[in-house]
């Protein structure tokens, strides 16, 4: 095999809005067609939307509207509007903006020139128009390349318009959900409070920030009444319920940091120290944390995220400061209100005795898990994990676990799978029913503990071992029911893992369409089935999956690789889990029977 030629005709420079639109993953992670709340499209409104957060940061205008009337989008603020001369840079020449001068953006979300250069290389058609001082300055673009100008006089008030849609070549089929964008704008509103958002008209505000976020979160879980505190450059809410785990919102300049980073830790830190100091006792993290319901808003001047995308913040510098501010705080509180520091500390005795017994039941199990530590049952691991401290063939956010049913779709997934970043772990049977029962019942259900042992969570869902826990059980009713029971024990003892997007469901053909020449359509759905079956004709054969063992190894490689389809299981908020779960997979028979009853759809081919 002749060696490819290398030489200065293979050296190539690519114009900064072409890189974007050849390398769109490392501007705005992934793609998808929006039904996901991290794809692309939402990743692009938000860095339009972060603009005009920052200049009401700045304390320049108090109103955003946003509008999204199918695939197009617009957004005018009532700021200082970007400087008329450089307005076609700012918005196509990466490293370009106001973001690295102090003086003009003190605390704001982008830093790195990116962000509306990048909406603007990945839309079809991407509209700015900044008013000055009773002049305007116009520039349209498609697909990254400017168009025209126009400029002039204009009675408008300052500020800047955007308009942009998202090009369908690189999007194909997308389109916004109202709930995703809804939810967005909602954290906009909480983490500046005094601000109004208009969206499609209808106005979003909120007055005490953080504290309407979770009184919006809790409802009537909450024990007492949310407790608050802002500063210059700090802002933190808390409350407990009766719930498992610990559940925490996290941002940096307005900018919702999901997978957290060095202000969650440290808040979390300063509520440790904020109660022992006050109790004058020495109780560890779990016991003040488990059901704990905390947010943390920090304000960075030079902030430092993992990437782009801005999910996790890694500056240290923050984190004495954030502990001091978080623990003087809910200790003056507490002083100051008895009655709460009583409900707190009762909650934290509480759990302290639940872990003892927690303790005692793991030490009964300790030879299983002894024998397990290195080789827990039926899981069959990959190489790497996002937890792995040495040089990593794949990123983190590859890495994920399979939950089948069986050992068919287990061998079927084992031969195919990516060995460096899929797992796989083999269920025996139905999990257990985990609505309305205790903690204590992870370690005395064999599966249960495994699973928990497998995922890497025993401690807290921080040590989550894989990015990604996807279910992967048969299109059946007892592959349904089996997907129903792993999604309560998650909701159920660790429903962070599933407010921070790591729990999906695998995405699987329902249909094969094919002829007798072997030509081979897979479908995900009947109105696919219908058209491809309309597609090859008469003589098509259509073949109905109803196990994924029925799917062979060599047709299944393609479901879980690059293409993989996983739907997310997402919540809108954390108060709805008790009654879900009490409908679904409480004692209310009649009333859930009623319910299938009345929705069920049977189709032809089952």
């Amino acid at each position: 095999m002749a060696t490819p030629q290398y030489d200065e005709n293979s050296i190539k420079t690519l114009e900064s809005l072409e890189h974007i639109r050849r390398r769109p993953g490392m501007y705005i992670g992934r793609m998808g067609d929006g039904s996901h709340p991290d794809d692309g499209i939402y990743v692009l409104l938000k860095e339009i939307v972060d603009n005009s957060i920052d200049e009401f940061i700045m304390g320049c205008g108090k109103r955003i509207e946003i509008t999204v009337e199918g695939p197009r989008v617009t957004v005018r603020d009532y700021g200082r509007g970007i400087p008329l001369q450089k307005l076609v840079e700012c918005v196509s020449v990466i490293n370009t903006g106001g973001k690295y001068n102090d003086d003009a953006f003190q605390f704001s979300i982008g830093m790195n020139g990116v962000g509306s250069k990048a909406v603007n290389a990945l839309s079809r058609e991407f509209v700015v128009r900044s008013v000055r001082d009773g002049k305007f300055r116009e520039a349209r673009f498609e697909r990254g390349k400017l168009k025209e100008t126009l400029e002039g006089k204009t009675e408008d008030r300052n500020g800047t318009w955007t308009l942009f849609e998202p090009d369908g070549e690189l999007f194909p089929g997308f389109s916004f959900r109202q709930e995703y964008v809804e939810k967005r704008i909602w954290m906009y509103a909480y983490l500046n409070s005094g601000l109004s958002l208009y969206y499609n008209n209808q106005r979003y505000y909120s007055s005490s920030g953080l504290r309407d976020l979770l009184e919006a979160e809790t409802g009537d879980e909450k024990l007492y009444d949310v407790i608050a505190f802002r500063s210059k450059e700090v802002e933190f809410a808390l409350t407990h319920s009766d719930r498992y785990g610990e559940i925490s919102f996290s941002f940096v300049n307005g900018q919702f940091t999901h997978d957290g980073g060095t202000h969650l830790s440290a808040f979390k830190e300063g509520v440790l120290k904020g109660i022992n100091e006050f109790s004058g006792k020495n109780y560890k993290a779990d016991d003040v944390r488990d059901g704990l319901i905390g947010a943390i808003a920090v304000k960075v001047r030079e902030p430092m995220f993992e990437s782009q995308t801005k999910n996790r913040l890694s500056n240290t510098d923050i984190r004495g400061p954030v502990v001091n501010a978080v623990r003087d705080a809910l200790v003056d509180y507490l002083y100051k209100n008895a009655a709460t520091a009583e409900i707190i500390l009762e909650k934290v005795a509480r759990n302290e005795h639940m872990h003892r017994e927690i303790q005692e039941v793991k030490k009964k199990s300790r030879e299983s898990s002894q024998k397990t530590r290195l080789r827990i049952p039926k899981l069959k691991d990959c190489k790497f994990h996002t937890g792995d401290k040495w040089p990593r063939k794949v990123e983190p956010k590859e890495t994920m676990i399979f939950l089948t049913e069986g050992n068919s779709a287990a061998g079927s997934l084992e031969v195919c799978r990516d060995v460096d970043c899929q797992a796989i772990f083999a269920l025996r049977g139905k999990p257990l029913n985990c609505y309305g029962l205790k903690r204590d019942k992870i370690y005395s259900n064999e599966e249960l503990m495994f699973l928990t042992q497998a995922l890497g969570i025993e401690e807290d869902t921080e040590s989550l071992r894989y990015d990604k826990v996807v279910i992967a059980t048969d299109a059946d009713v007892d592959g349904m029911h089996i997907r129903n029971l792993l999604i309560t024990y998650f909701l159920t003892f660790f429903d962070q893992l599933v407010l921070s997007g790591h729990l999906f469901i695998l995405d699987t053909p329902l249909f094969r369409v094919r002829t007798s020449q072997k030509e081979c359509i897979y479908c995900y759905s009947e109105g696919e089935r219908d058209a491809a079956a309309e597609k090859l004709g008469k003589k098509a054969e259509v073949t109905r999956f109803k196990g994924l063992g029925e799917i062979s190894p060599k047709e299944f490689g393609q479901f879980i690789g690059k293409d993989i389809r996983l739907q997310p299981v997402t919540l809108e908020n954390m108060r709805n889990i008790p009654e879900t779960l009490g409908f679904f997979m409480g004692a209310n028979t009649p009333e859930r029977k009623d319910y299938i009853m009345t929705n069920l759809e049977v189709s032809k081919y089952e």
